[in-house]
Parts: C-alpha cells; sequence; structure tokens
C-alpha cells in the first residue's frame, strides 16, 4: 500500500470514528445497534468482501459501518430504502461520516429492485420487511459468490412469520452454512455459501 493510500485510510478511520463517537447511542428509526454494526464491519474486513447489498438502508447506520470496511477492501456498498425522508437523511449521514464515495444508495421499492439485480454480490445484509426476508433471499442467494455471506437482522428479537420461513427456508439451502450471533437481542444470522459437490 502506497503512503498515500495509508494516509487516506488513516483519514478516513478518524473522519468514521468521529462520527459515529458522535451520534452514538442517537440511532433510533429502525438502525441497527453499534455493536451489530461492528459485527457486520468486521465481516467484510476479515473475508475481504468487496461487492456488497444492503436491503434496507433506514437513516444509514449499518451503511456506514460496511462502507467503512469496504473502504478499506476496495468495494462498494448499494443500498436501497423505499422511504424518502430516510433515504435523504442517510445520504446526508453518508457524506458527513465521509463514506459517500463507496455507496450506491438508491431509493425506491426492494420488492422490485433487488429481484433485478445482477450480482454477483459477496456480501448482503437484508434489514427491511421481516415478510419479504424470504423473497429477499430467494431472489439473491444464487447470486452470492461461494465464500459470500448473506447476514439478515432482527432474527431473535421479530417474532412474526417472515422470520420463520426465513430461517426455514435457510436450512434447506444445502450450499449454505448458518449461524445466529446473540451479541446483541436483535439477533443477526450469518450464512456463508459453500462449493457443494
Amino acid at each position: 500500500m502506497s503512503s498515500s493510500s495509508a494516509s487516506s485510510l488513516s483519514a478516513l478511520d478518524a473522519r468514521v470514528k468521529a462520527f459515529l463517537d458522535t451520534h452514538r447511542g442517537a440511532w433510533q428509526d429502525l438502525n441497527v445497534p453499534d455493536a451489530d454494526g461492528e459485527t457486520l464491519h468486521k465481516l467484510i474486513l476479515d473475508h475481504g468482501y468487496t461487492r456488497a447489498l444492503e436491503i434496507g438502508t433506514s437513516t444509514g447506520h449499518s451503511g456506514i459501518w460496511l462502507a467503512w470496511a469496504l473502504g478499506k477492501t476496495g468495494g462498494r456498498l448499494t443500498t436501497f430504502e423505499v422511504d424518502p425522508e430516510r433515504h435523504q437523511q442517510a445520504l446526508a449521514n453518508y457524506k458527513e461520516a465521509g463514506v459517500s464515495d463507496y455507496i450506491d444508495a438508491r431509493l425506491g421499492d426492494a420488492h422490485a429492485l433487488v429481484p433485478a439485480l445482477d450480482g454477483p454480490f459477496d456480501f448482503v445484509f437484508s434489514d427491511a420487511d421481516k415478510d419479504w426476508y424470504k423473497s429477499y433471499l430467494i431472489a439473491v442467494w444464487p447470486k452470492v459468490s461461494v465464500g459470500g455471506c448473506y447476514a439478515a437482522h432482527n432474527v431473535t428479537s421479530h417474532t412474526e412469520s417472515g422470520i420463520t420461513d426465513f430461517l426455514d427456508h435457510l436450512n434447506t439451502l444445502a450450499d449454505a452454512r448458518t449461524t445466529i450471533d446473540r451479541s446483541t437481542s436483535a439477533g443477526l444470522s450469518i450464512s456463508y455459501k459453500v462449493a457443494t459437490r
């Protein structure tokens, strides 16, 4: 890594950390808690993922953690939000945190837009409407590369049938290895795609 690249990453670290520290504990409106953001960040870094998809932007907390990591792996995040106000707030938060260059933030209905994506992706984070969790998984899993990861939020904190259907479907996938991270009460399912014979 060149000295200029290292300097840029150091500046990114400082800017994102300052932003997150300033807003710590203030994230509401369907955002992930800090601990889950840290887990998502670590997943990207540990595996060197570069092609990331987020379903459900909210006001951008998880996207900042993801894009911060992608800034180090040379990757980029595509994220979808259906609510115009949350979308605009997320754009402002991305800019303030210094991660806008690593994010393609789209306003629109993920029900229609996500299945139309080409892929491939090596990291997916689902945190949108729970009744559609299974549908998102069915649409995106074939586009996840071997070694890639599909994470979903609120799998223990929410009890609606959509979560149960999602988890049941995960268990039918021969090429998925799933664990549940219970670091927070929300619960984060983490599924890696493996090669099958």
